[in-house]
Protein backbone atom coordinates (compact mmCIF):
# COMPACT_ATOMS: atom_id res chain seq x y z
CA UNK A 1 0.00 0.00 0.00
CA UNK A 2 2.74 2.35 1.13
CA UNK A 3 4.28 1.38 -2.38
CA UNK A 4 1.53 2.53 -4.51
CA UNK A 5 0.85 5.93 -2.49
CA UNK A 6 4.66 6.94 -2.79
CA UNK A 7 4.41 5.60 -7.02
CA UNK A 8 1.54 8.27 -7.15
CA UNK A 9 3.21 10.81 -5.03
CA UNK A 10 6.15 10.53 -7.92
CA UNK A 11 4.24 10.86 -10.45
CA UNK A 12 2.01 13.58 -9.46
CA UNK A 13 4.98 15.54 -9.09
CA UNK A 14 6.46 14.66 -12.32
CA UNK A 15 3.25 15.88 -13.77
CA UNK A 16 3.46 19.62 -11.91
CA UNK A 17 7.05 19.99 -12.41
CA UNK A 18 5.95 19.26 -16.41
CA UNK A 19 3.16 21.85 -16.16
CA UNK A 20 5.14 24.44 -13.87
CA UNK A 21 8.02 24.16 -16.68
CA UNK A 22 5.66 24.39 -19.87
CA UNK A 23 4.58 27.91 -17.75
CA UNK A 24 7.27 29.01 -17.71
CA UNK A 25 8.43 28.38 -21.02
CA UNK A 26 5.23 29.75 -22.39
CA UNK A 27 5.62 33.31 -20.64
CA UNK A 28 9.12 33.33 -20.35
CA UNK A 29 11.02 32.61 -23.33
CA UNK A 30 11.52 36.21 -24.63
CA UNK A 31 11.95 38.01 -21.18
CA UNK A 32 15.00 35.92 -20.88
CA UNK A 33 16.87 36.72 -23.82
CA UNK A 34 15.15 40.68 -23.55
CA UNK A 35 14.24 40.16 -27.07
CA UNK A 36 10.64 40.35 -26.69
CA UNK A 37 9.33 42.73 -30.26
CA UNK A 38 6.13 43.26 -29.66
CA UNK A 39 7.20 45.88 -26.28
CA UNK A 40 9.46 47.52 -28.10
CA UNK A 41 8.62 51.22 -27.70
CA UNK A 42 11.99 53.02 -29.54
CA UNK A 43 14.61 52.36 -31.65
CA UNK A 44 17.84 53.23 -33.10
CA UNK A 45 19.52 53.39 -36.21
CA UNK A 46 22.72 53.91 -37.12
CA UNK A 47 22.91 56.19 -40.20
CA UNK A 48 26.45 56.98 -40.03
CA UNK A 49 29.42 54.90 -39.12
CA UNK A 50 32.09 52.36 -40.00
CA UNK A 51 30.68 49.84 -42.67
CA UNK A 52 29.85 46.90 -40.08
CA UNK A 53 28.03 49.78 -37.94
CA UNK A 54 25.87 51.44 -40.66
CA UNK A 55 21.94 50.35 -41.55
CA UNK A 56 22.38 48.48 -37.86
CA UNK A 57 18.73 48.57 -36.54
CA UNK A 58 18.41 48.21 -32.26
CA UNK A 59 15.21 48.38 -30.55
CA UNK A 60 15.34 49.68 -27.26
CA UNK A 61 13.53 47.02 -24.78
CA UNK A 62 15.97 47.90 -22.04
CA UNK A 63 19.35 49.89 -21.04
CA UNK A 64 21.62 49.64 -24.05
CA UNK A 65 25.06 50.84 -23.69
CA UNK A 66 27.05 52.38 -26.32
CA UNK A 67 30.92 52.20 -26.53
CA UNK A 68 34.49 50.90 -27.65
CA UNK A 69 34.49 47.59 -25.28
CA UNK A 70 33.21 44.64 -26.70
CA UNK A 71 30.85 44.14 -23.95
CA UNK A 72 28.79 47.05 -25.02
CA UNK A 73 25.37 46.35 -27.22
CA UNK A 74 26.37 48.68 -29.77
CA UNK A 75 30.38 48.35 -30.56
CA UNK A 76 31.54 51.95 -32.04
CA UNK A 77 35.10 50.88 -32.81
CA UNK A 78 36.60 54.47 -33.24
CA UNK A 79 39.72 55.99 -30.93
CA UNK A 80 37.29 59.07 -29.77
CA UNK A 81 35.01 56.71 -28.27
CA UNK A 82 35.47 55.64 -24.78
CA UNK A 83 34.68 51.95 -23.29
CA UNK A 84 31.15 52.96 -22.07
CA UNK A 85 30.31 56.23 -23.78
CA UNK A 86 26.57 56.70 -23.55
CA UNK A 87 23.27 54.58 -22.35
CA UNK A 88 19.86 54.56 -23.74
CA UNK A 89 17.01 53.71 -21.24
CA UNK A 90 13.65 53.77 -20.88
CA UNK A 91 11.86 55.59 -18.39
CA UNK A 92 8.03 54.71 -18.53
CA UNK A 93 7.37 55.76 -21.92
CA UNK A 94 10.39 57.77 -22.51
CA UNK A 95 13.66 57.23 -24.06
CA UNK A 96 16.70 58.79 -21.81
CA UNK A 97 20.19 58.73 -22.99
CA UNK A 98 22.93 59.69 -20.71
CA UNK A 99 26.83 60.29 -20.77
CA UNK A 100 28.64 57.99 -18.83
CA UNK A 101 31.51 60.02 -18.12
CA UNK A 102 33.49 59.72 -21.63
CA UNK A 103 36.08 61.83 -22.51
CA UNK A 104 34.88 63.26 -25.79
CA UNK A 105 31.07 63.58 -25.01
CA UNK A 106 28.01 62.92 -26.63
CA UNK A 107 26.21 65.25 -29.02
CA UNK A 108 22.35 65.67 -29.44
CA UNK A 109 21.21 67.13 -32.43
CA UNK A 110 24.31 68.64 -32.18
CA UNK A 111 25.17 70.15 -28.93
CA UNK A 112 27.30 68.14 -26.48
CA UNK A 113 24.72 66.84 -23.33
CA UNK A 114 25.91 67.37 -19.86
CA UNK A 115 23.06 65.38 -17.99
CA UNK A 116 20.75 62.74 -18.48
CA UNK A 117 18.03 63.88 -21.98
CA UNK A 118 15.22 62.78 -22.95
CA UNK A 119 14.69 62.29 -26.82
CA UNK A 120 12.13 62.44 -28.96
CA UNK A 121 11.64 60.87 -32.65
CA UNK A 122 14.18 61.76 -35.07
CA UNK A 123 16.90 63.13 -32.73
CA UNK A 124 20.18 62.67 -33.50
CA UNK A 125 22.67 61.40 -31.17
CA UNK A 126 26.34 61.42 -32.18
CA UNK A 127 28.63 59.25 -30.57
CA UNK A 128 32.35 59.85 -31.71
CA UNK A 129 31.97 59.93 -35.60
CA UNK A 130 28.69 57.43 -35.76
CA UNK A 131 25.37 59.24 -35.70
CA UNK A 132 22.42 57.41 -35.17
CA UNK A 133 18.42 58.39 -35.63
CA UNK A 134 16.36 57.59 -32.91
CA UNK A 135 12.87 56.34 -33.98
CA UNK A 136 9.44 55.05 -32.19
CA UNK A 137 9.36 51.23 -32.38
Amino acid sequence: MIDLVLFLGRVLLVVVLYVFLFAVMRTGVGLVRGQRRDTAIWAVDVEKGTRLLRGLHVDILGPVVVGRSSSSDIVVDEPYVSASHARFTLQGPALVLEDLGSTNGTLVNGHPIGQAVTLREADEVQVGDTIMRVSRG
